[in-house]
């Protein structure tokens, strides 16, 4: 069977049509997206037994994504993450967003992209979502026009590429928010391996905001008994780290480096990650709660998905020290992630 995108109505919204796209390849290994919050609604690969199961959290129904609070599989934007104190500097005049945690903004709040219905085109083996977001949206300054695109390859890549102009200096940052689970949704996240490729990370205060410093990552660890016990059992707030990748000296084609390695040994499964962003955010996903079940039946709880957000800084536009978040009017926004999903290696017993 070749390569195709198929696609049918899925309901509307606001007066506007959603759908629900296929990408699927020669192997039957598919995933499938919406144009609400141009949404990753699921992504089915075969594990080391030839078994297809699901690998990023998702729900069949359109209204589990319309009470969605955890952004399940969404876009993020205008800016991904925290922007600490709800405000920020922009050629000497302060903007003002919605405080939607503590005193901070995280996410975009309620005006994020995740909530918004994308136009869609399909061109070839591309599906092509666009947005419009006008001046003052959220508070940002602006009008911008995000393009993103989804290839899903025959080799099991799914190659998401950020596109944006602004008519006037504001800033950006978009990713996506996919849990991934590796076990086919049988298994909680607490069993998989991450490998990253970083060599530093941002220091943040108690609500997680960064302070400006960059530690050394060190010989650090995140085993299922530390999670469990230091970042989700104790009480302590969610694991949210955001670590910056080493400057690879010969980056992969595209100027993209290798950013993440995930494992989970009894499926076999393996994803590789590379991006062109300077850095991921990493949450273990200790608040994630649905009151819809996800694609085994199940209502998701704590520590079901794993989120490996690449993205620019957060609060780049409060630290001058930080990589600039600006795009100014006359630049163009551009940035990719790949998620490749493969087999691991079989191990040498000798």
């Amino acid at each position: 069977m070749p390569y195709n995108i198929t696609y049918e109505r899925w309901a509307s919204d606001k007066d506007k049509e959603i759908y629900i796209f296929r990408l699927m390849n020669s192997s039957g290994a598919f995933v499938e997206i919406t144009n609400y919050g141009a949404t990753i609604v699921s992504v089915v690969t075969p594990d080391q037994f030839g078994e297809f199961g699901h690998v990023v959290l998702g729900f069949d129904n359109l209204h589990a994504y319309l009470n969605n609070t955890c952004y399940i599989g969404s876009t993020i934007g205008r800016f991904a993450n925290r922007i600490g104190k709800a405000t920020f500097m922009l050629n000497n005049q302060q903007y003002f967003l919605e405080a939607n945690e503590f005193e901070n903004c995280n996410h975009s709040g309620r005006f994020g992209y995740h909530a918004r219905i994308f136009d869609f085109d399909i061109v070839e083996n591309i599906l092509k979502f666009t947005l419009m977001s006008h001046n003052g949206d959220g508070g940002f300054p602006g009008n911008l026009e995000l393009k993103i695109s989804y290839q899903w390859t025959e080799n099991n890549q799914l190659i998401i590429g950020y596109d944006a102009v602004c008519d006037e200096d504001t800033i950006a940052n978009f990713t996506n928010h996919a849990y991934f689970n590796l076990s086919g949704e049988r298994d909680n996240i607490l069993g998989h391996r991450l490998t990253l490729n970083a060599d530093g990370l941002l220091e943040t205060n108690n609500e997680l905001i960064p302070t400006g410093k960059i530690l050394n990552v060190g010989r650090r660890s995140l085993t299922a008994k530390k999670i469990a016990e230091k970042f989700g059992l104790a009480g302590i707030p969610a694991f949210n780290q955001y670590y910056i990748l080493k400057k690879e000296p010969n980056k992969q084609p595209g100027g993209l480096n290798h950013a993440a390695i995930l494992d989970y040994e009894a499926s076999g499964r393996r994803l590789n990650i590379y991006t062109t962003y300077p850095g991921l955010m990493v949450y273990s996903g200790d608040y994630l709660l649905s009151s819809y079940p996800g694609k085994t039946l199940k209502n998701y709880q704590p520590f079901d998905g794993l989120c490996l957000e690449c993205q620019l800084y957060p609060d780049a536009p409060n630290h001058m020290s930080f990589p600039s978040a600006i795009l100014r009017a006359d630049e163009r926004y551009d940035q990719k992630i790949i998620y490749e999903f493969t087999i691991m290696p079989i191990k040498d017993n000798d």
